[in-house]
């Protein structure tokens, strides 16, 4: 029979949870008050009736600050979230075209990879060959560099035309 594992707390470790002798520390005003033994820095952030909160546990001596924990827990939450919100996930959109596509047919696809581009995505054109459209690929080669030369002010080209069985790829991200 053994005892239960300790549960492991994430996050910093705080007040009598540091197990280093001595510590750097900064008190409540951001003043560094050089190395102290563990006790009477704990001592310390008592008498302030703050937490004594491990910063930097991998510096020799680990660095330590004298705060409120709730607060520093609370501010750390919200520095994360907002980072979350800022993020921007960037999708592959695909668009499918033809070896005999039509000009109106073109465009369209066109209208609507400009528009992928100003939401933010990459845009995977996909040329796909039928039949005896496969002895033709300069003709599928020549319509990707026209796609490449009308999205060049506003598209860069990540993956250069190429041919994957019967279809030639070519990836496009916005600049």
């Amino acid at each position: 029979m053994k005892a239960p594992p300790v549960p492991q707390k994430d996050g910093p470790r705080i007040n009598r949870d540091i197990r280093a002798r001595e510590v750097q520390l900064i008190d409540a005003e951001g003043h560094n008050r050089g190395v102290i033994d563990t006790l009477e820095a704990q001592q310390s952030a008592d008498d302030a009736g703050l937490d004594l909160v491990e910063i930097v546990p991998t510096a020799n001596p680990p660095v330590c600050k004298i705060l409120d924990y709730g607060k520093f827990r609370f501010l750390e939450q919200k520095k994360s979230a907002e980072a979350r919100k800022k993020q921007k996930i960037v999708e592959i959109k695909e668009i499918k075209l033809r070896p005999g596509i039509d000009e109106h047919d073109y465009d369209t696809k066109m209208k609507a990879v400009r528009r992928f581009f100003e939401e933010g995505d990459k845009v995977k054109v996909t040329l796909r060959f039928r039949g005896r459209e496969m002895a033709h690929q300069d003709l599928g080669f020549r319509l990707l560099e026209r796609v490449k030369t009308e999205t060049g002010t506003i598209a860069k080209v990540e993956a250069e035309p190429s041919m994957e069985g019967r279809q030639m790829i070519m990836v496009l991200a916005p600049k």
